[in-house]
């Protein structure tokens, strides 16, 4: 009987810490009730019910941007919503999906122990408008923002980004013209993100987004120093305390385009110069990287010396030699074969005139016709003898 009721006993504590390990393993509930606010033309709030079963204190909830390139959520929290920050120009989309899950326990590290994702799509208040070529230059004044109009009218209004709770203000110092349409806003660039939003006239859709700090393109100056060209710029007067890099693409004689870049160093950039050459160069500008990045796209085309005419010596060198060296060789063949019996005279067998000694002796060698040279023979003048009679004594008398 005591043996019983100690089985009993074991076996209940067993399922009890069975039942509380499943318990504790369990994944927690998905979320319910998910919705999302527009809390002003640039700002979203996503928020949602409080699984069923669960304490606000024992979970931790999870979102990410479903076309992210990558599983990583965006943010890990104890509170049930979030803000975020939607610009159409950024997305290129007016709409975006979010996934939402529930994390059982305290600690965001922990994969083990989540719910299935739960999708919510966001809209925009209004369809995104297409609005092409959007430009926005800073100067020390503010910001000069245009675009291409189209057949549309627009209205421009900002406000700092990080600052939600400032007011949208509407720019007031618009102007128009033959290609392109703008406002002049008058906010620190510089030093703040200015979020801009482009509507209709007739409010029926708009677009949002953040301009980059762009500038207008620093004044390359060239000058020749010492057979190097000199490269030096002049940056803008409300950011001369700014580092540079610059870049500088060149070309010449007709050869591939080169690009160089220098960094600001208060001295001018050298690159070496060939006087032959006619050069074009154009160049851009750019924070370095430790500051906020400020840039600006390529400048007027800076043109530099003029095209000389190649130096052809060499490429007539190589034709007219070899020409002249065929010619010789073909003259001195032909010259060769003309005039073949005096360069290289026939010369008699020997043999043969040893073997006509043997055969007639003493007589005369008559020479083969045409195998011995046969001197012309030389005019000789006749000469006449005549004899007289010898005298005798008897004649004598």
């Amino acid at each position: 009987m005591a043996l019983t009721r100690e089985f009993f006993t074991c076996f209940l504590c067993t399922a009890m810490t069975a039942v509380y390990h499943c318990e504790a393993t369990a994944p927690p509930p998905p979320r319910t009730g998910l919705n999302y606010s527009w809390l002003d033309p640039f700002t979203v709030n996503v928020s949602w019910q409080l699984p069923r079963g669960l304490q606000d204190r024992e979970v931790f909830y999870k979102y990410r941007l479903v076309n992210d390139q990558t599983d990583k959520a965006r943010g890990c929290m104890p509170w049930r919503n979030f803000t975020e920050h939607f610009l159409t120009e950024k997305m290129a989309s007016d709409h975006w999906t979010y996934d939402v899950w529930t994390v059982g326990s305290k600690s965001c590290d922990d994969h083990s122990n989540e719910s299935t994702r739960v999708a919510i799509t966001v809209h925009t208040p209004k369809p995104r408008a297409e609005v092409k070529d959007i430009r926005c230059l800073i100067d020390a004044a503010g910001m000069n923002c245009s675009w291409s109009p189209g057949n549309q009218s627009f209205n421009l209004s900002y406000r700092v980004c990080d600052r939600s709770r400032d007011e949208m203000k509407e720019c007031d110092r618009r102007y128009s013209g033959a290609t392109r349409n703008g406002c002049y806003l008058e906010v620190d660039a510089v030093n703040d993100d200015i979020c801009i939003m482009l509507e209709l006239d007739t409010g029926a859709r708009r677009i949002t987004f953040k301009p980059e700090r762009e500038i207008l393109s620093p004044k390359l100056s060239v000058s020749e120093v010492g057979g190097k060209f000199n490269l030096s710029w002049l940056p803008p007067d409300f950011l001369k305390n700014v580092p540079w890099e610059y870049e500088v693409c060149y070309k010449k004689c007709n050869e591939p385009k080169v690009c160089l870049n220098f960094p600001t160093t208060g001295e001018p950039g050298q690159m070496p110069y060939d006087k032959r050459c006619h050069y074009e160069f154009k160049s851009r500008a750019r924070t370095s990287h430790y500051v906020k990045e400020i840039f600006s796209g390529f400048g007027d085309v800076v043109p530099y010396g003029t095209d000389e005419p190649p130096d052809e010596t060499l490429t007539v060198v190589a034709i007219v030699i070899p020409v002249i060296l065929s010619a010789c060789i073909i003259l001195s063949c032909y010259c060769f074969r003309r005039h073949r019996s005096i360069i290289c005279p026939t010369i008699p067998d020997p043999s043969a005139i040893f073997k006509e000694m043997m055969l007639n002796g003493n007589k005369e060698f008559k020479t083969p016709p045409g195998s011995l040279y046969t001197p012309v023979p030389e005019p000789v003048e006749p000469c006449k003898i005549t004899l007289s009679p010898r005298k005798t004594p008897d004649t004598l008398v």
